[in-house]
C-alpha cells in the first residue's frame, strides 16, 4: 500500500527541485484560503501532491497536457494503490484535472476549488514572476510576457474570498516588479 509520506517523498524525488517546494507552498495557501471551510483535508493533500505529477520528466507525455496527465498518472497508478476510498478517489482526480488556470470548466467539489485557486496564487506575486523565469526560455521578453498572460488569465476568477485578497496584493506586486523590470532593461528586454 502507498501513504501520503510515500507520495510526499516521491515528489520530492521526481519533482526537480521545484515539485516539492511548490507543492509545500500550495498547501500552506490552502490552510490560508480554506481556513473556516469544510474539506476533505487527507484527499485534498493527496491531490495537491500529485497535481503535478504529470509535468515530471517520468511522467510527462509529449503532447499529453500536464493536468491531464497527472490525473492519468494518479487514477491509474497511484490511488489504486492507497487505502482511500472510491469516493475519496473520485474528489482526488477531479482536483488533479480541473487545477490549470487555463482550464475554465466548473468544479464540482470543495477540493477541487482549494486547489485550483491555491494552484493559482502559487502563479502570482514575486514567487509567480520567480517561477515564470526560472521557467524559461532563456528570453527575458517571453518569460515578461507569460508572467503578463498569468495575471490576465487568472485575475478576476477567483471565487473564495481570502484568494481574492491575496491575489489582489499579488498582482500588485507582479506589476510593480514588472514595471521595475521594465523601467531597468530600458524596456529592451
Amino acid at each position: 500500500m502507498m501513504d501520503l509520506e510515500q507520495i510526499k517523498q516521491s515528489t520530492l524525488d521526481l519533482g526537480q527541485g521545484w515539485g516539492f517546494a511548490h507543492t509545500t507552498r500550495v498547501l500552506k495557501l490552502v490552510e490560508i484560503i480554506g481556513f473556516g471551510l469544510e474539506y476533505d483535508k487527507e484527499a485534498l493533500s493527496y491531490a495537491v501532491y500529485l497535481h503535478d505529477w504529470g509535468a515530471f520528466p517520468k511522467y510527462a507525455q509529449p503532447g499529453v497536457d500536464h493536468a491531464l496527465r497527472s490525473r492519468q498518472v494518479a487514477k491509474t497508478e497511484i490511488l489504486p494503490a492507497t487505502c482511500l476510498s472510491a469516493a475519496a478517489q473520485a474528489v482526488i482526480a477531479e482536483a488533479i484535472e480541473l487545477h490549470d488556470f487555463r482550464d475554465k470548466r466548473p468544479h464540482t467539489s470543495i477540493e477541487s476549488l482549494l486547489l485550483r485557486e491555491a494552484d493559482w496564487l502559487d502563479m502570482l506575486g514575486v514567487i509567480g514572476i520567480v517561477r515564470v523565469f526560472a521557467w524559461g526560455p532563456n528570453n527575458l521578453q517571453t518569460c515578461y510576457d507569460r508572467s503578463l498572460t498569468r495575471i490576465t488569465g487568472i485575475q478576476g476568477r477567483l471565487t473564495i474570498p481570502k484568494a481574492q485578497e491575496l491575489a489582489e496584493q499579488r498582482i500588485a506586486r507582479m506589476k510593480q516588479t514588472l514595471q521595475l523590470l521594465e523601467e531597468e532593461s530600458f524596456g529592451i528586454l
